[in-house]
């Protein structure tokens, strides 16, 4: 017969992995993204900062697909302008998977302020359209 203590002991070691193995993959995963308005990453948009369309772009190709078992490869991201600073901003930036499938990639600002704004990206890959709204 086992030993108990050894099953117990087996049973919070494979808990143990699986529960930093999950925190892991939601640290890798995120899709949100605080970045700094600076001189480097700030364009200016109806004299409004807004952030680089080149740098949403990478942030997102970067992180579209961080680890094998999250989401697919992208590549190509481009946007469609730059993503104005104000919380509530929406936009389409476009990518295509491996197969050359264009896929449409939702982008919103959370909150911005004179010197950060922070965004995320939908991984769903199921929107269409561009464009640009306040």
């Amino acid at each position: 017969m086992p030993d108990t203590r050894f099953l117990l002991g087996a049973v919070a070691g494979a808990a143990t992995v699986l529960l930093a193995g999950g925190a892991l993959t939601r640290a890798l995963s995120t899709t949100e993204s605080t970045t700094r308005l600076d001189e480097f990453d700030t364009v200016w948009l109806d004299g409004r900062k807004a952030l680089a369309p080149n740098i949403v772009a990478g942030r997102t190709e970067g992180r579209y697909h961080p680890l094998p078992w999250v989401g697919f490869r992208v590549h190509g991201v481009s946007c469609p302008g730059a993503l104005l600073a104000v919380a509530g901003t929406r936009m389409t930036c476009t990518g295509r998977r491996e197969d050359g499938t264009v896929v449409g990639i939702p982008v919103t600002v959370v909150n911005a302020t004179d010197t950060h704004i922070t965004w995320k990206f939908d991984r769903c890959g199921c929107a269409t359209g561009a464009g640009v709204s306040p």
